[in-house]
């Protein structure tokens, strides 16, 4: 099983505070079946900076430290780059990384008080560009979080959607947990990540279980063997989206 979203390097985000730690979270990422993660640090987010040289390095480190400690899992390197305007220009200068690096697919990180005004023309833009964009966890954008019909739109435009899996077990709300619910059961999410930060929470497992509970076996399968299609540079399985119910709010885009 393939984990496309996580914090597991040490000391580079809120993610893993040291080495042993991102060693405990392989272990139990390992324990749940998975064998590949794809390292995922913030990036220009405000409070983190993880140049693409330095992420490339650490992957390195803590792949040698697997292999020291026998554990069957390989990390790969990626980023969490957040929604900016010179996006496009970062790429053509190499100094962003796509998850694995090698891909075509960009792990985005929305803002949370607002969305961008110019987020539909960078969605068609990097898809000019040959790029797949997938947005991670939605549920923490204010817009996304009352208006799921601009999600909707995201998504038809070509947008790919990734769900953290403590979004899908309700740690981190029942509220958020619904909401990720009602994007499944309008066929708005392609992914699931751990989104793991600590040892303490690598939920995987329990958030496919929770899918096949909630929505369906069937979709916790697309879930899976959509990462895999990501790490083998396949497309992406989603069934065709359904429009949710428009709330009437204005000021949507900021």
């Amino acid at each position: 099983m393939i984990d496309i979203h996580s914090h597991i390097l040490p000391n580079v985000d809120h993610g893993a505070k040291h080495m042993q730690e991102s060693v405990k979270i392989a272990q139990q990422a390992a324990q749940q079946g998975v064998d590949t993660i794809i390292a995922t640090p913030n990036h220009l987010n405000g409070k983190h900076h993880n140049p693409k040289q330095q992420i490339m390095d650490q992957v390195e480190k803590l792949n040698n430290t697997l292999i020291e400690y026998n554990i069957p899992v390989t990390v790969l390197p990626g980023q969490r780059i957040r929604l900016h305007g010179d996006l496009i220009e970062g790429l053509e200068k190499d100094q962003f990384l796509t998850l694995r690096d090698t891909s075509e697919y960009l792990l985005i990180d929305l803002p949370s008080n607002h969305l961008p005004n110019y987020t539909m023309q960078l969605i068609y833009d990097l898809q000019l560009k040959g790029y797949k964009p997938i947005f991670s966890e939605p549920t923490k954008n204010v817009v996304l979080q009352e208006q799921l019909d601009v999600l909707y739109d995201l998504v038809k435009k070509g947008a790919l959607i990734e769900i953290s899996a403590p979004a899908v077990t309700g740690q981190v709300g029942k509220k958020v947990q619904r909401l990720t619910k009602k994007m499944m059961e309008h066929n708005l999410v392609h992914f699931i990540g751990s989104g793991v930060t600590n040892q303490k929470e690598y939920l995987l497992k329990d958030a496919i279980a929770t899918i096949q509970r909630s929505v369906g076996r069937e979709k916790a399968t697309q879930y899976v063997e959509n990462a895999t299609a990501l790490i083998q540079g396949k497309a992406v399985i989603g069934d065709e989206p359904i429009r949710p119910k428009k709330k009437k709010i204005l000021g949507l885009f900021g």
